[in-house]
């Protein structure tokens, strides 16, 4: 993701609640879980106002109200990192119905990594997986699904700022997606924003089952430069310069 939030809320009619934040996100081309992202909510200032788009900075893993306090004063992340939710299961698993119910976000995304398994090479090993990036062929950011969460430390003042935290989910791939991993993540088109966030709205199940700006979606081969964390710059999202073929058993 690419777009500074300030940006971002401005092209989507948004309120910018980042500002002043000091891990407000920035320009980044290889996004690891717990990094800080930005997400887009709909939230009241006061019960009787009208809900709003906000854009908010957010941890990408969710971290469930009743995780408990780590020694450090943290969550305690010793299990696995809720960074993705299945589309089927969001309303009746128990670390994200209750965010399903009313905390749905969106999470934008210039596009997505995913690597394409290759087999096994003539000597019998795996070989190497190929990375390939999906993306908005308008250039425009791509809106996911997600839910979001708010979690306090034990015994923590109750005007202590909470951690906001996200989950993006996934759903079956369509299309030629299929061809590189069999999930994807749930795009929500423009004209359905306001119907996933709505606070005040039970969930659209039938928006779960959507995908949303499949037609907007391009493929492209990209370097292995991603497969490190270390690598993050625009050459990352390259198209992949042709590599020496390798004899394969498929």
């Amino acid at each position: 993701m690419t777009t500074d939030p300030a940006l971002l809320a401005e092209k989507i009619q948004a309120i910018d609640e980042s500002v002043g934040q000091k891990d407000a996100p920035s320009a980044n081309y290889n996004v690891a879980p717990t990094t800080t992202i930005s997400s887009v909510v709909k939230r009241h200032s006061a019960h009787d106002d009208e809900a709003t788009r906000r854009v908010r900075s957010m941890r990408w893993g969710l971290v469930p109200p009743w995780a408990k306090t780590a020694e450090d004063g943290g969550p305690d992340t010793k299990g696995p990192l809720l960074i993705n939710a299945r589309a089927e299961k969001v309303t009746t698993s128990p670390a994200f119905r209750n965010s399903a119910k009313n905390k749905r976000c969106l999470v934008p995304m210039d596009g997505w990594y995913e690597w394409r398994p290759n087999g096994e090479t003539a000597s019998g090993k795996k070989a190497p997986k190929t990375p390939f990036y999906m993306y908005g062929v308008d250039g425009e950011p791509l809106f996911m699904a997600g839910l979001w969460s708010t979690w306090r430390p034990k015994d923590a003042p109750k005007d202590a700022p909470p951690l906001l935290s996200c989950t993006i989910i996934t759903t079956d791939a369509a299309g030629p997606l299929a061809e590189i991993h069999d999930r994807m993540p749930l795009s929500i088109s423009e004209r359905d924003w306001d119907r996933w966030l709505d606070p005040d709205a039970p969930i659209d199940e039938g928006l779960l089952r959507g995908h949303g700006d499949l037609d907007r979606i391009e493929i492209r081969q990209v370097s292995r430069l991603v497969n490190s964390i270390r690598n993050n710059g625009p050459e990352l999202i390259e198209p992949a310069k042709p590599e020496p073929e390798q004899a394969t058993l498929l």
